[in-house]
């Protein structure tokens, strides 16, 4: 794992504290361990992967950890010796403006001390990350949250609303974190601290503003980018996951073109009805040649997984898609790749997620006339004798939710909007958290997005969301733990921004998904992946839960042993379990998953 950590402010022991951040962290391999101290400060990194550098002299010091790649040409000579260096001299020339000059993956740390002042930044997507916290006038930073608690001046102090943001949002967003005072910053932003002051600010937004180019000029443009991303990403003993979607599709395709011969892939299966898309992975290896490596997911695999998450998340995290991500990555390791291609972000950039088509009927009521809306259609769904009808329940239905405002109106599945709060949560444990948080969270990076289009607020939400804050922590956390560094061509820098600028309709065209992704890659991709249905990367796991034995002990023995915290009603929890092993396995094996995992994972870290 690779890692930094530090601090600023005045604190005794040093070596002591320092070893302490880095056993929170993980970061326990103390041959990869680089440390600088000072009775003022203190800086410290550890790198598997050879991400993570240090740069110390008179007036600067840096940490960085990363794949960063300087715009300005000196820089970028700079960094062929150390990354860090480029960091120092960057920010003697351009300050707090540096970050917009970086591209790619990085999170760095600026320490000024004769300025007693320390700066933070990470990258456009949040590929990296960096938290902090400030206490009086002592300023910490970590690339893990744990790193930063286990400071003495820090603490890891429980926040009962990351706990609740977790089972809402089943990952805990930044800017909060596990503990009350670690923060983590936002993708684009950039944090200083500087004589007990804290100022946070967005070097970078990104922009679509619409392209006015045809589409065979864009189709150019997007080929072209696409293929030097791809060339620029791939590195020896680089091999790819082969999921059978658009994207791991897209990517092993254009590699496979760069390279003019076979590249290797590695695939999941699963052997259930519903969840298997094996024969879409095998029908993408068959058009570009590919040497396959798959392997079936099996129930005793996830007992087995369990404890690689509780130990290797920096925080709880709940998407149980983490499984297969860290057997796959585990088969690549263990034939002797050290890099994979991972295809998330053409989604969030493109128009791929399934909510951005259906949400476009919801919208759609907004723009029926008044008149019409209160003189016809909803006296005639709330009429005496036709609401319970059919028809009229589905046109209720589907009015209640129009009604419902964008973001909010996504989160009408949610979980936690489908049973009153007081039927799940203590009394004690809704006493201190304030629930609208999390909606006021999703609110603000849809009202941030600098357009006033749905589909690209949409877009934009999911960017920090399910990308930065979820998809990334994923793969990026379960790839290291098998030994492999990801790569994400998807998210280079240059496609982004051409992606951001697409026209809406060539995103989303009425009810079809990434129209011009798909129309500008009909000769790259098989007919049979361009027109497949959205699946995704899911686990079966509340019906294995209930088939294999070990796995329903554990969830039983995690759940009985959760119930000792006092958030959740125990009878909710027991109620829980019933409806997952029951007829409702996959629904509620969700929320079993979720709290299972919290538990295991509080246990592992001795909460």
């Amino acid at each position: 794992m690779d890692g930094i950590f530090g601090w600023l402010g005045k604190q005794d022991a040093h070596q002591e504290i320092i070893h302490k951040m880095a056993r929170a962290a993980r970061l326990l391999d103390s041959s990869r361990l680089q440390q600088h101290s000072h009775p003022a400060w203190a800086v410290a990194a550890s790198s598997q992967f050879g991400k993570a550098h240090i740069h110390i002299d008179d007036d600067l010091l840096v940490t960085l950890t990363g794949r960063p790649l300087f715009t300005d040409q000196h820089l970028a000579l700079l960094a062929q010796q150390n990354p860090a260096l480029a960091i120092a001299e960057g920010w003697r020339r351009h300050h707090d403006q540096l970050p917009t000059l970086i591209q790619g993956s990085f999170a760095f740390a600026v320490i000024e001390p004769q300025r007693n002042t320390i700066s933070l930044a990470i990258d456009r997507v949040g590929i990296e990350r960096l938290s902090y916290a400030c206490q009086a006038d002592q300023f910490v930073f970590g690339t893990s949250v744990q790193s930063a608690a286990a400071h003495p001046a820090i603490g890891r102090n429980i926040d009962p609303q990351a706990i609740y943001d977790y089972l809402y949002f089943h990952t805990i967003p930044a800017p909060r974190s596990l503990y009350r005072h670690v923060h983590k910053l936002l993708p684009g932003q950039i944090v200083t601290f500087s004589d007990s002051k804290l100022a946070k600010v967005f070097y970078w937004q990104a922009d679509y503003t619409p392209s006015n180019e045809n589409f065979d000029a864009l189709k150019h443009t997007f080929r072209d980018t696409l293929n030097r991303a791809v060339r620029d990403a791939d590195k020896p003993q680089t091999a790819a996951f082969l999921s059978g979607g658009t994207d791991s599709s897209t990517l092993v395709g254009s590699l496979t073109n760069a390279r003019g011969g076979p590249v290797d892939t590695f695939s999941i299966g699963f052997d259930v009805d519903g969840f298997d898309e094996m024969e879409y992975a095998r029908c993408a290896a068959s058009r570009y040649g590919s040497r396959t490596h798959e392997y079936y997911l099996k129930p005793a695999d996830i007992v087995t997984a369990v404890p690689v998450i509780a130990s290797h998340y920096d925080e709880p995290f709940g998407n149980n898609s983490a499984v297969p991500t860290y057997f796959c990555a585990k088969l690549a390791r263990e034939t002797g790749f050290v890099h994979m291609f991972a295809g998330d972000g053409g989604d969030e950039i493109f128009g791929g997620n399934a909510r951005y088509a259906k949400q476009g009927l919801f919208e759609m009521y907004a723009r029926i006339p008044a008149l019409l809306k209160n003189g016809f259609i909803e006296p005639l769904v709330n009429a005496p004798g036709l609401s319970n009808r059919l028809p009229f329940t589905k046109l209720k239905n589907y009015v209640a939710q129009a009604k419902v405002g964008l973001p909010l109106r996504m989160e009408s599945y949610n979980f936690l909007h489908r049973t009153p709060l007081e039927q799940i949560f203590s009394a004690d444990f809704l006493r201190v958290i304030t629930p609208e948080l999390a909606d006021t969270a999703l609110i603000e990076v849809y009202q941030r997005t600098a357009s006033d289009h749905y589909i690209n607020r949409m877009m934009h939400l999911d960017m920090k969301f399910t990308l930065a804050d979820n998809d990334l922590r994923k793969v990026g956390t379960m790839t290291e733990a098998a030994g492999i560094e990801a790569r994400f061509p998807l998210l280079d820098d240059r496609i982004i921004a051409f992606a951001n600028s697409l026209p809406v309709d060539y995103k989303v065209r009425g009810q079809q998904l990434r129209w011009f992704f798909k129309q500008a890659l009909t000769d790259l991709l098989p007919d049979k992946i361009i027109h497949k249905a959205k699946h995704g990367f899911g686990l079966p796991f509340g019906i294995w839960s209930n088939e294999y034995q070990p796995l329903g002990n554990l969830v039983g023995a995690s759940l009985e042993d959760f119930k000792r915290r006092g958030w959740i009603q125990p009878a909710y929890l027991d109620h829980m379990l019933a409806m997952q092993r029951g007829q409702h396995a996959s629904y509620y094996g969700v929320m079993v998953w979720v709290v299972m995992i919290l538990e295991q994972w509080l246990q592992s870290n001795e909460h």
